[in-house]
């Protein structure tokens, strides 16, 4: 039988680069990495994939899911809704598989309660004005819901204080290489 994987937990501010920070080692097979596909009640967003960039569902699926307990954690943020189903997580973690689950700040609460082993890894910004034209540069989404992030944000650099690990993305591989290493010692430290 498999020695249970990791759980592991990557959260950051909105428009951080975490996306882009994790696409630089999730293929890599020294951490034997399995990306925790997220449900949302969001819109899909263009190049966004069903099944690889989120499970997008209905309100009302999202909310059975919640109710009948199927997410480890959940939040909602502008109207939409976003969880981790437990079944999937559970499952790859059995198989050895160190479960890598990309996000918010409300859910990584929720998970250190439920997983108190969880390694969490907050990713920030070289500085708010950064953080801002990244947001800006993305170009899908009206100014109020933009001030909505950026508020957002500000609140939730207040919380690096629960991660274990805070990881600046002034340079998205320099910020993956960092941490791969963190990952890597804690699978040696887990043996």
């Amino acid at each position: 039988m498999a020695k249970k994987g990791l759980l592991i937990v990557i959260s950051g501010p909105s428009g951080v680069g975490k996306g882009t920070v994790l696409k630089e080692f999730i293929n890599d097979p020294a951490l034997k990495l399995a990306y925790s596909v997220s449900m949302t009640t969001r819109e899909k967003r263009p190049g966004e994939i069903e099944g690889v960039s989120y499970d997008f569902v209905s309100r009302a699926e999202f909310d059975k899911a919640r109710d009948e307990g199927e997410l480890l954690e959940w939040c909602e943020f502008v109207g939409n809704c976003y969880g981790t189903p437990l079944k999937g997580v559970e499952r790859l973690r059995n198989e050895g598989k160190n479960v890598l689950l990309e996000i918010e700040v409300q859910g990584c609460q929720q998970v250190r309660k439920k997983c108190p082993d969880a390694l969490t890894i907050f990713i920030v910004p070289p500085n708010m004005e950064e953080l801002e034209n990244r947001i800006r540069g993305r170009r899908t989404e009206p100014e109020e819901i933009v001030q909505q992030r950026l508020a957002k944000a500000t609140k939730e650099m207040e919380m690096i204080g629960q991660y274990k690990y805070v990881v600046c993305n002034e340079d998205p591989k320099l910020a993956a290489d960092i941490i791969r290493v963190i990952i890597k010692r804690h699978m040696e430290n887990e043996l």
